[in-house]
């Protein structure tokens, strides 16, 4: 059975930092696409940022500069570290798990696997 478990997730102030994991079991994340989206109360879900099975990091325009993804294929991991945290980042932040072609690293169709994501909450 296929899991992934986010975790890092909590009410922080703006300015603050996180670092979002993504723990994987029952698939090695090695050899896929890991991605992460989220969603905002009453709004779509949008990505975020994705790092490809060839290790190149892709971004939403809304979060380049102020967040990196990255991944330790040994430990199973993803990892989403976002910077100088603003009330508009508030959502629950979704990893998954993609195979799909590169032309579609920033979309969702070509995702396997959901993780059931986790809240942050940035207060003003």
């Amino acid at each position: 059975q296929v899991q992934l478990v986010e975790s890092g997730g909590g009410l922080v102030q703006a300015g603050d930092s996180l670092r979002l994991s993504c723990a994987a079991s029952g698939i090695y994340i090695a050899g896929h696409h890991m991605k992460w989206f989220r969603q905002a109360p009453g709004k779509e879900r949008e990505f975020v940022a994705a790092h490809s099975s060839s290790g190149d990091p892709y971004y939403a325009d809304s979060t380049i500069g102020r967040f990196a993804i990255s991944r330790d294929n040994a430990k199973n991991l993803a990892y989403l570290q976002i910077n100088i945290l603003k009330p508009e980042d508030t959502a629950v932040y979704y990893c998954a798990l993609d195979a799909g072609p590169i032309w579609s690293i920033r979309h969702s169709e070509t995702v396997l696997y959901w993780g059931q994501g986790t809240l942050v909450t940035v207060s003003s």
